[in-house]
């Protein structure tokens, strides 16, 4: 039982489901009194399907430009040089439609557009660091919507984490208006979403309820949500898994999504998972979508002694309540049919050391629940999840 603490609520509007995203984002734009309107999205979703093309149709005129040539990890190049188009373009809101490189993109965009950033350089002086709430920005002018489609999460946060290339490194920035000012949820987007992908995405997400469950800094509100969160991600996931063109389960992942990150809305820090897995993504290139599978049960194992109320919660939301929660999120993993060992996503022991080094630096590695006392503590972890 949580003795103690704050709760934080985010600046967000609104959360709009049960509408098609097309009709969503003309009535947001139209709520909003935006004239110039840039689309950040998918090279799928706009080349193979006509979902983007229904949005165009849906604004009009007030459609100002398309942006569709999103990297798999945002980087602050891509940042720099698509915040230059949308001012060309004399963007005042901007909207996302695809999956988290899409929406990072644009929380990064808008701050790159308020301090007119134009290169990687430019944002040096705004990355967090250990011990720092914020990165020192200044309120964006331009404000973006979000439309997912994936089950990732990080939509329902304001924070973004975009690679340094010069470094090969994955950094955090954050500033509260970088939330998104309205979320829209529509199952039928993500239709057009490859399977193991929808899944990947969806234990990152689980991921957020996890770690906001288990966290020192988490609140009675936040677990009781990201519970509820993971249980109706379990359910929907798998019931996905045997009707892929049914709706309802698709809707009912999504739901669960936006309770599980209900920690990250608060503003409570994950842990090592998050932390290891930017490393994984920005150092090593492994998809984001795959970094929970494979660190998750042996992390788990790792923070029992520090988790132990917490796990038995987790266990039960997943569906096996008695069992060890580092077992059962195992086995839902495979279920899922994704990979569950670093092995399988190309990370052998030579990189551990390399991992390792970067990670104990990471503000997530540094809240985990049960502390690392040096790099050598998280090369064990990621022996026992070679």
């Amino acid at each position: 039982m949580r003795k103690s603490g704050i709760h934080n609520f985010p600046a967000i509007d609104r959360v709009i489901y049960g509408k098609a995203a097309s009709e969503a984002i003309g009535d947001e734009a139209i709520r909003l009194d935006a004239k110039r309107v840039f689309l950040i999205v998918s090279r799928t979703l706009n080349s193979q399907t006509d979902e983007i093309e229904k949005i165009r149709h849906t604004l009009g005129d007030r459609h100002a430009a398309t942006f569709d040539g999103i990297s798999q990890h945002t980087t602050r190049k891509q940042a720099a040089e698509v915040a230059l188009q949308a001012k060309e373009a004399r963007a005042d809101l901007v909207v996302a439609v695809g999956g988290g490189s899409a929406i990072d993109l644009a929380k990064i965009v808008i701050m790159a557009m308020e301090h007119d950033i134009r290169d990687e350089a430019g944002f040096d002086p705004f990355p967090m660091g250990p011990g720092v709430s914020s990165s020192p920005f200044r309120a964006p002018t331009v404000r973006q919507i979000a439309v997912p489609s994936t089950l990732n999460g990080g939509e329902y946060n304001a924070g973004a984490l975009v690679t340094d290339e010069r470094q090969k490194l994955k950094q955090i920035f954050f500033h509260p208006l970088m939330m998104p000012v309205s979320i829209i949820l529509d199952p039928a987007l993500t239709l057009h979403t490859p399977m193991k992908l929808w899944m990947g995405s969806g234990t990152r997400s689980m991921d957020h309820g996890i770690e906001a469950l288990c966290s020192p800094a988490g609140t009675p509100l936040a677990d009781e949500v990201v519970l509820a969160g993971i249980r109706s991600l379990r359910e929907g996931m798998l019931r996905t898994l045997e009707e892929p063109d049914a709706l309802e389960p698709r809707r009912l992942s999504q739901y669960g999504s936006w309770l599980a990150a209900f920690g990250l809305q608060a503003r409570i820090p994950m842990g090592a998972s998050h932390g290891i897995g930017h490393v994984l993504g920005g150092t090593f290139g492994v998809p984001h979508y795959y970094c929970t599978p494979v660190i998750m049960p042996s992390l788990l194992r790792y923070n029992k002694p520090f988790t132990e109320e917490a796990q038995t919660r987790l266990a039960a939301a997943l569906g096996a309540p008695g069992s060890e929660a580092a077992d059962a999120f195992a086995n839902f993993i495979g279920r899922l049919g994704l990979p569950s060992r670093l092995a399988e996503v190309g990370i052998g022991e030579d990189k551990f050391d390399q991992i390792s080094r970067i990670a104990i630096n990471h503000r997530f590695v540094q809240a985990n629940p049960r502390p690392f006392k040096d790099a050598a503590d998280i090369v064990g972890l990621l022996r026992a999840a070679a």
